[in-house]
């Protein structure tokens, strides 16, 4: 991510992050995806990008409830800040100074996050339960 895959199809600008563990393989992956309308950056981090693209649903899930109940956009971005919070906490837990700060910042992190409980099908989900 941070990219919602009808978007994606429609050529919409969008970016995405690869993780990698061997640097020459990050940049294979980059050269043979990275357009200009899909940018491929890659980091050296392998669990935090791939914890980044699952935990963030579990908080989109919070922010479509949020939506359901109507509760607003300052309660919507309280979820947002502590789930960001706690998904660098998972992942620091979990793997240590393996997971990079850095990640978090990419793509695949906050970015990703903001898309996916502003648009993504989990938040969808959870706003209609």
């Amino acid at each position: 991510g941070a990219n919602v895959a009808n978007e994606a199809a429609r050529d919409e600008f969008c970016e995405s992050t690869v993780g990698f563990a061997n640097a020459g393989n990050g940049a294979v992956w980059q050269k043979l995806f990275d357009c200009p309308t899909f940018r491929v950056n890659s980091i050296g981090d392998v669990p935090g990008v791939e914890l980044c693209g699952a935990l963030k649903n579990v908080v989109a899930l919070g922010a479509g409830f949020c939506d359901g109940l109507g509760l607003g956009g300052n309660t919507k971005a309280a979820i947002i800040r502590i789930g960001l919070g706690e998904m660098i906490a998972f992942c620091k837990a979990f793997y240590g100074s393996a997971v990079k700060d850095q990640t978090f910042l990419e793509s695949c992190g906050v970015a990703d996050l903001i898309t996916t409980c502003f648009g993504g099908r989990h938040r969808k989900c959870a706003e209609e339960f």
